[in-house]
Parts: structure tokens; C-alpha cells; sequence
């Protein structure tokens, strides 16, 4: 019996060894893939140097860049890079193109667009249009002086933005209504106006401002990044003046220095471009300018009306009126919120108005349609599809409220206006409210 035991057991042990054997064998004939354990993956290739600055300047050329965005209104091309560039230093560029992982495999030729006004500056906004290769899933683009198929380390970066995920699925715009504010600068801190400015945006419907920062007063960096916190201001960091000599005039033969009003046509296209898939209109002003509806009390009733008498404009022009800095009569237009100790002074007491000159030139400024515009200048735009209209100033204007006007006209050549006035009850508890937010405005005190 012994025997017997010993022997089944010995036959046990060579059935299970056998088994065992059968069955390495057939897994090592599997495919690898077919492993519960995955196979070792290769090291990811390296992430390119993608630029988190608002301005790069690019190798060996005098030129800036600023940013990308995806564009394919001209033909043969799919790429826009706004920059600024030394106008008499272009030469021919490449456009290279990569991935979050990889290089494409060519560079492209690029076209260089000049903006057509500089004001006689030495430097000035350029488009370059860029067609990224076929098979390339770009996601970045940079611009060489000599084509190159390994640059990942010798350049910087520049992310594409407004890159659709799907044509068919085109989402509705994120916003009605965005301000682009070209270019705080020189520490800037007329804090009251700003807030008052900001808030009757609000109340007439603007759901962002986007303001282009190179420098401003310690009160009213408090007053924005309060503004930024809340999400109401987008701020865009803008230091030109550590690349250039900017000029703080408009008109190189008066003004010198390279580049006019600290690159203001660089940031209103920058901010086209930016807001073009996120927002319906783009209106173009500087921040001591209203822009003012008189026979409606938001922009959207006031866009509506616009555009169904007009179905063929995408660029409305807003004629530019000046309030100077006049004696308020609280006993005849209403007593009015102080707010004693924030620096700048009260739009609501702005209630006297120029009758503009027609006879020269006479300023505008723009609300306009983004997708319908390509290029554009301070009072009108470059290139654009579609039509312009000129709204006539009963039906709104802009509130121009400088710090000083050029020529001091006496009350009795000015006429009334308190439309401001109008929003006085509105304005007035939101203007102190932001303010107490930001800390500028004791929260215990009147205003």
C-alpha cells in the first residue's frame, strides 16, 4: 500500500510540473500587450519652453511678439501672431510649430503684415500669418529666421489660442459685452473714477473689462485686484517700457521715443483677438470714457435697435464729447456722495459738455463686432468685413471726462448734460460698496 501511495504521488507531482510547463509556454507565446502588467513606457519627450510673458522678444531679430491665435479668414493660412516690430529690420520669417510632445516635421513661410498706422514711430504693430503643415496637431508656435527641424531648446514658445475643439459645435460667446482698456501707465491712480467708470459699465450691461497694466498708483492696484478676484477685470500685465522707450504721446515728430502710447494699437488688437470667441461685442475706449446710451438704458436694448436698422454693420462709431472740470451746484443738480479720502475726483459733477468742433477732425471711438475685424487703429479700424456706421450722438456718445482739457472754455459756452445723473441712485451704493471692498473706504464712515 506503501508502494502504491509513493507511487501516485510521484505521478501527482510530474502531472502538476507538466501542467505547469504547458502553461509557460503558451504565455510566453501570447502577446505582450495581452500581460496584466503593461509594459514599460518610454520617457515622455520634453515639454517645449512655452512663455507665460505678455511679451517675448524674438532671437535674433529687434522684434517683440505677443501672442497667437488661431485665424483663418486669409486664405492659405491658419495662424495669426500679433507683435511689434522694428520697421526697418523685417526680414523673412518661418513659422515652426509644435505639439505638447513633439516638433512638427517642417516650417512653414510666413506673411508679415504691417499695421498701417505707426504715427511715425520706429516700431510698430505687425501681423504675421502663419499655415501650420498638414498632419500637425499644433498647439504652439514660435517664428525662426532660417527654417529648422529641432528647436525645442534654442526657443520660446507661444501657446495658439481661440482654438476650437469642433466647428460643428461652435459654442455661444461667454459675454455680451467686454471693454478693452489699453495701457495704465506713468502710476496712473485716479482710483474714484476707475471704480465709477467700472460700475456704470456694469449697470449698462459690460460683463468684462480687460486692462492692459504697465503701471498704476497703489490704490488703484488695490481697487483692480479686487476687481480681478471677483472676476469683473482681467488684467494683463504689460511691461513694454522693460523692452522699448515707450512714448506717453501719440505722434512721434512731438513725443519721440519708439513705440506710440506705450504700444497702445498692439493691446486694443491683442484684445480683439483675445475676446473674439468669448465675447459678442468688444467695445474699444479708454477708461475716462463712457460709452452712452440716450434712448436706451443698456447696451444690449441699444446693439438690438442698431442692428436691426443697420443689418450690414459690424463697426458702430461712438463720436467723442469732452466734460471738463466745471463748479458742481449741489443747490441745482442734487447733493452727491463725497467720498472723502479716495484719490481721484467724481465723474457725477462732469455735468457741462463741448459742442465738438466739426470742422476738424473730430475723434471716435468704436463698439464693434471681433469676428468681423482683422486689424485695428484707436478711432477706426485697418481691415474689417462688413460695414461701418456712425451712431448719431442723440443716440449715444461718449462721456469723455479728462483730467485737463487743451482749452478752458467758460460755463457760458458749454450746455448741460446730467445723463450721469440718471444712474446717480444705482451708481452711487455700488461705487462705495467696491470701495469698501478693496479697503479704500471706511466701511464705518459715510461716503
Amino acid at each position: 500500500m506503501d508502494r502504491i501511495k509513493e507511487f501516485k504521488g510521484k505521478i501527482l507531482f510530474i502531472l502538476l510540473f507538466v501542467t505547469l510547463l504547458i502553461i509557460i509556454f503558451f504565455l510566453n507565446k501570447l502577446p505582450r500587450t495581452n500581460w496584466s502588467v503593461p509594459p514599460p513606457r518610454r520617457p515622455p519627450a520634453t515639454s517645449p519652453p512655452v512663455t507665460k510673458d505678455t511679451i517675448t522678444p524674438l532671437k535674433n531679430t529687434k522684434h517683440l511678439l505677443v501672442s497667437a491665435f488661431m485665424d483663418q479668414r486669409q486664405k492659405g493660412f491658419d495662424v495669426r501672431i500679433i507683435g511689434i516690430f522694428k520697421r526697418d529690420s523685417i526680414q523673412p520669417l518661418h513659422c515652426f510649430f509644435c505639439s505638447a510632445d513633439r516638433l512638427c516635421k517642417e516650417t512653414t513661410p510666413s506673411k508679415i503684415l504691417q499695421h498701417s498706422d505707426n504715427f511715425g514711430f520706429p516700431f510698430a504693430t505687425t501681423d504675421v500669418l502663419c499655415r501650420i503643415p498638414q498632419n500637425c496637431d499644433a498647439s504652439y508656435v514660435t517664428l525662426v529666421t532660417q527654417p529648422e527641424k529641432d528647436a525645442t531648446t534654442k526657443h520660446t514658445w507661444l501657446p495658439i489660442r481661440n482654438k476650437k475643439t469642433s466647428g460643428k459645435n461652435e459654442k455661444k460667446p461667454q459675454f455680451n459685452f467686454t471693454v478693452c482698456v489699453s495701457n495704465l501707465f506713468g502710476d496712473f491712480n485716479n482710483v474714484l473714477q476707475f471704480a465709477q467708470t467700472l460700475e456704470m459699465y456694469r449697470l449698462l450691461g459690460v460683463n468684462r473689462v480687460v486692462i492692459y497694466n504697465t503701471s498704476c498708483g497703489p490704490e488703484l492696484d488695490r481697487l483692480l485686484q479686487s476687481y480681478s478676484k471677483e472676476g469683473f477685470v482681467e488684467m494683463v500685465p504689460w511691461p513694454i517700457d522693460k523692452h522699448l522707450k515707450p512714448s506717453g504721446g501719440w505722434l512721434f515728430s512731438e513725443h519721440g521715443g519708439d513705440l506710440h502710447y506705450y504700444g497702445q494699437l498692439a493691446t486694443l488688437n491683442e484684445c480683439i483677438y483675445r475676446s473674439m470667441e468669448r465675447s459678442r461685442y468688444v467695445l474699444l475706449n479708454d477708461i475716462d470714457e463712457i460709452i452712452m446710451p440716450y434712448q436706451h438704458n443698456d447696451l444690449m436694448s441699444l446693439m438690438s435697435t442698431l442692428e436691426q436698422q443697420n443689418p450690414n454693420a459690424q463697426v458702430f462709431l461712438i463720436e467723442n464729447h469732452i466734460y471738463p472740470k466745471k463748479p458742481f451746484n449741489e443747490s441745482v443738480m442734487g447733493s452727491l456722495p463725497k467720498w472723502r479720502g479716495v484719490p481721484g475726483f467724481n465723474i457725477l459733477e462732469r455735468v457741462y459738455k463741448e459742442e465738438p468742433d466739426r470742422n476738424v477732425f473730430h475723434p471716435y471711438k468704436m463698439i464693434i463686432q471681433p469676428r468681423a475685424v482683422e486689424q485695428t487703429s484707436v478711432h477706426d479700424v485697418l481691415k474689417m468685413s462688413g460695414q461701418r456706421f456712425k451712431v448719431p450722438p442723440d443716440i449715444c456718445r461718449i462721456i469723455h471726462s479728462p483730467i485737463k482739457t487743451p482749452i478752458e472754455l467758460l460755463i457760458e459756452q458749454l450746455h448741460v448734460d446730467t445723463r450721469l445723473l440718471n444712474f446717480k441712485d444705482q451708481l452711487s451704493p455700488s461705487v462705495s460698496k467696491v470701495l469698501r471692498r478693496s479697503g479704500l473706504l471706511n466701511s464705518k464712515g459715510k461716503d
